[in-house]
């Protein structure tokens, strides 16, 4: 995994590219002050990648997988085409270690082992061929969920979102900025307030940054002035993406998510989780059992590299958390809405 540039127009909806035999991420540690991509030849620099969130969000880290596995099986056949089977396991398991929240992650890994299941001879071009399609399929799922989440929102109103949840966090155009993005086609919003998302800024550093390029007017705000937003008005809907939802509806997403939904139904502001049927686990049957990532003091403690805490503070972090099914009004996939979800109604979408 090496930093290089590459000469393409740099857009939210070309974070992932495989070019020239390798895949490419636009790393997003370094937006929006420098744009650059993040080289990977191999399962260990895509693991890395993911960990060390070169690329962030549920659908883009399944997809990176799903090249990462291609990358490896190419390098375990070209090494030993006899044996390259145990070999590419140890691949898979690496990159399945490298973010354990992200349910996307693990379903294209499983859907790479059972593509693997019907290869005889180089598994190479069969896995660049699939990671390829489910890097389009996304994007076209991504557009179907932006017009049915837009079409449930009133006109004239403004809405709030969480994190990053757009291209960059996709395989394009987004989940919910793609809702915001189709809304605002449509003319049915007047402005997008966002989070700035401490402590890793994905609101200040990715949500506006790919609005602002989109046209689309934005303000950021810190997250302890969402609930004020509220209060004073002209708030439709709160719209934010998901790592993971459980069989029942409760909702994993970035750390602060659940203080909205809180907020939103207090101030009768209506909450739209926008996400992939791959991000629905049906094998979780609730939010409490969601495995939730902690990661290291310092991003808390830290502000772009420089201590702003107090020295001897400790501090809690964890990435996400768990939004319960009854504060969500509408989870919208590429096929199709629900309203106010349970276990039943998921249940019948996904079958």
């Amino acid at each position: 995994m090496h930093s290089v540039s590459l000469d393409i127009p740099v857009t939210a909806d070309s974070a992932i590219v495989w070019h020239d035999d390798a895949l490419y991420l636009l790393d997003q540690r370094l937006l929006p002050r420098q744009e650059r991509f993040v080289r990977c030849d191999d399962a260990a620099g895509t693991a890395e990648a993911i960990r060390a969130m070169v690329v962030r969000g549920a659908p883009a880290i399944g997809i990176t997988a799903a090249y990462g596995v291609a990358l490896a099986a190419r390098r375990r056949y070209a090494a030993d085409p006899a044996d390259w089977r145990q070999h590419l396991e140890e691949d898979l398991q690496h990159l399945a270690a490298a973010r354990p929240t992200a349910v996307n992650l693990f379903w294209a890994i499983a859907h790479c082992r059972t593509l693997l299941d019907g290869v005889d001879g180089d598994p190479f071009l069969p896995l660049l061929a699939e990671a390829r399609r489910m890097h389009q399929q996304d994007r076209e799922m991504n557009r179907r969920m932006g017009a049915l989440g837009a079409a449930l929102i009133e006109p004239g109103a403004a809405v709030i979102t969480h994190c990053n949840a757009g291209g960059l966090a996709t395989g394009g155009y987004g989940t919910a900025l793609g809702v915001i993005r189709a809304a605002h086609e449509q003319g049915r919003i007047t402005r997008v307030y966002a989070d700035e998302t401490r402590p890793w800024l994905q609101g200040a550093r990715l949500t506006a940054w790919e609005l602002v390029r989109e046209g689309i007017p934005v303000q950021l705000m810190g997250e302890g002035a969402a609930a004020a937003r509220m209060a004073a008005g002209g708030i439709g809907w709160v719209i934010v993406g998901s790592d993971r939802i459980a069989a029942n509806g409760d909702v994993a997403n970035k750390i602060g998510t659940y203080s909205l939904a809180v907020a939103a139904r207090h101030h009768g502001v209506k909450f739209m989780v926008a996400a992939p049927t791959s991000t629905i686990d049906p094998d979780m049957p609730d939010g409490s059992r969601i495995p939730i990532e902690t990661r290291a003091e310092d991003e808390v403690l830290c502000c772009a590299g420089q201590p702003v805490a107090a020295e001897g503070a400790g501090a809690w972090n964890p990435v996400f958390d768990v939004t319960p099914a009854e504060l969500v009004d509408a989870i919208v996939t590429e096929k199709g809405v629900i309203h106010a979800p349970d276990r039943e109604k998921i249940a019948t979408l996904l079958a």
